[in-house]
Parts: structure tokens; C-alpha cells; sequence
């Protein structure tokens, strides 16, 4: 319980309301990005054109919750899907709803997953994230399309996002055609064992990213799960956002960049959208110029950030081999803790 509570101090509780079954079409709008710098007008990361559309059904395990399947309104048969699995209390998917919207106008589906944050233990949370993505499969053939398939999630969500990832490749085959992991700020991964980690398929891709100023989960958790797996370097970045000062606002990299509720910025697009947008061509279509930009080990078109009146933003430190920069003392979540069932993986 004081673990839990102590997550929920990070002010990342939300209380989640939908309604069962309900669909809707309506596209949603887009209030300009906080900050001088606009979102991106072409390439990687700009907004698509198809319409955002959104159906519902109930939890299989969360009483009284809605599993949320965001898509292209236009779209002609089933399409290649991403399965999000959210942090602690980002139960409705207000939380991050800009992310939602730009996987779906680019004319992708992503299927946005609640599970409860208190009263249920871990083993409960990835049993509801699951039996929630296999349902939505199993509901809407339709829509999606498994053959290409992404599993991205931010802090619990990130670490989970392995264990999820494992079991849609390995146990049900999804992803024959283009597989990739996108995990953010990731706190302790459970149910994936050191031999489970290196036997990904060999078509999978990785992006792991933390973030600067993040003071909630130690990067030890993303570093021991990036260098602990059977990915090749050549298919996978362990990426590093750092803050940026311009004289009139300032892009904070902290435990909650990837939200659109606290700070919906050009760090959302540049530093998050871009990249997941140049890692699902990449992955699923074979583009070598996604590569460069998603998984470019460093290249001018992957770290490059906007500039504002001559003033670029803190470019991305990408690397294959990350170390740490600070002691675990900063972080409420360290890698030492007896809770971290990959304990004896610190570095």
C-alpha cells in the first residue's frame, strides 16, 4: 500500500468515465502547443490527414471501465495497431489523448487499455492490460490488423510493455509483418524472465527513453531491460531528453512529458511523435529514411530539435550503450528495491 501511495503523490491519478459501447466519429481539435514552437508542418511527426474515430467495450476485468480503440475514420479494412499500456492513475484516455489522436490521424489504430491503480496487486494489473488488448482483437477484426503490431507504454506502462510485447509476438504471433517496442520512463517490468527477454523475434524494434529530470523512476529500469535482451543495436536507441530554456518558456523533460493533460508542447511532437512516427514506417513499411530518424544511432535527422529565434532546443542523446547520471537517491522508484523483481540487474 505505501508503494502505491506513494505513486500516487506523483499527481498522476485520474478518474476515468466513458461510456459502454459508444462509438464516435467526431474528430477531435487541436488547441495550439504551449510554448513558441508550433508542431511539425511536414515529415516525421507532422499530423495526419484521416479523421480520428473511437469505439468502446467494457473491461474484461475492470468493472465499470472502457477499453478505448482509437482509428482512422477512413479506413477500408484492418490496419496495423498499437497497444498502449498507460502509467499509474492515466486511467481514462483524456490522460494522453493528443498521443491517441496522432497515431490515428496518421491511419494507424491504437488500443488504450485502463486497469486500476489501487487495491489490486501487479500480477492483476498485466491480467487486466492483456485479456483488454486480446478482446479488442478478437472484437474488432476489422480494425486490426495483427500482422503489424507496436506495444508502447509510459512508466508502469513501460516496464509492462515488455511482458505485453512478449506474449502478443510469442504466444500469439502477432507481428509477423513489422514489430516494434516504444517505452518511456519505465518503472519495474514484471513476468519477463532473462530468457524470455532474448528471444524476441528477429524482426523486432526498440526505442527506450527516459527523461533528464525525471525524479520518479530511477533509468537503471530502462537500462537494464535495453542491454538485457536480443535486440541488435542496429534495431534499437536508448534515447535521453533533456529540458530546454527559451527566455519565454521552458521545455521541461520530467516524468510526465508524454501527457497531454500537464504540458502539451513541441517536446510531445519532436521528441516523442516523430520518432514513434518514423519507427512504425520503419517497422511495418520498410522505410530506411524511418530508420534514420527512429533508429538512427545518433544521426542529424533523429537528435535534431526545433530552433526558436535562433535558439535550438537541447538536441536527443542517443546511445547504444547507456550509463547512468545520477545516484538512485534521486529517484522514488530506485533499481535497488526489494520491488524490483529484476533486483540483481543493477548497474
Amino acid at each position: 500500500m505505501k508503494l502505491i501511495l506513494q505513486i500516487l503523490l506523483t499527481g498522476l491519478f485520474l478518474v476515468a468515465c466513458s461510456k459502454n459501447d459508444n462509438e464516435s466519429s467526431t474528430p477531435y481539435l487541436d488547441d495550439d502547443l504551449a510554448g513558441p514552437i508550433s508542431r511539425p508542418q511536414s515529415g516525421y511527426g507532422a499530423d495526419g490527414t484521416y479523421t480520428v474515430a473511437k469505439v468502446s467495450f467494457a473491461s474484461p476485468l475492470y468493472n465499470g471501465k472502457n477499453v478505448d480503440v482509437f482509428y482512422p475514420k477512413e479506413l477500408t479494412g484492418p490496419r496495423p495497431t498499437i497497444f498502449y499500456s498507460h502509467p499509474f492513475g492515466g486511467e481514462d484516455s483524456t490522460y494522453n489523448i493528443g498521443l491517441y489522436e496522432f497515431i490515428a490521424k496518421k491511419g494507424y489504430v491504437v488500443v488504450f487499455a485502463p486497469y486500476p491503480t489501487i487495491g489490486v496487486t501487479v500480477d492483476e494489473r498485466y491480467a487486466t492490460l492483456w485479456e483488454s488488448f486480446k478482446k479488442a482483437v478478437s472484437n474488432y477484426p476489422n480494425i486490426i490488423d495483427t500482422s503489424k503490431v507496436g506495444f508502447m507504454g509510459h512508466s508502469f506502462g513501460g516496464g509492462a510493455s515488455f511482458a505485453m510485447a512478449h506474449k502478443g509476438f510469442i504466444d500469439e504471433g502477432w507481428g509477423q509483418n513489422g514489430r516494434f517496442i516504444f517505452a518511456m520512463a519505465q518503472w519495474y517490468s514484471h513476468q519477463i524472465t532473462s530468457q524470455e527477454l532474448n528471444n524476441f523475434p528477429a524482426n523486432t524494434k526498440l526505442i527506450t527513453q527516459v527523461y533528464d529530470d525525471d525524479t520518479t523512476n530511477d533509468h537503471r529500469l530502462a537500462i537494464d531491460i535495453f542491454k538485457n535482451n536480443n535486440i541488435p543495436n542496429t534495431e534499437k536507441d536508448f534515447i535521453l531528453i533533456k529540458k530546454s530554456v527559451l527566455p519565454t518558456y521552458t521545455y521541461i523533460a520530467d516524468h510526465v512529458v508524454p501527457n497531454t493533460q500537464s504540458a502539451y508542447d513541441a517536446y510531445d511532437y519532436y521528441g516523442i511523435y516523430r520518432l514513434l512516427d518514423a519507427l512504425i514506417d520503419y517497422s511495418f513499411n520498410g522505410n530506411l529514411a524511418g530508420k534514420n530518424v527512429a533508429l538512427g544511432n545518433g544521426s542529424k535527422e533523429q537528435i535534431t530539435m526545433p530552433s526558436h529565434n535562433g535558439q535550438a532546443l537541447a538536441p536527443l542523446e542517443v546511445t547504444d550503450n547507456p550509463s547512468t547520471n545520477y545516484p538512485q537517491s534521486k529517484y522514488q522508484f530506485p533499481c535497488s528495491s526489494i520491488n524490483n523483481p529484476r533486483l540483481g540487474n543493477c548497474q
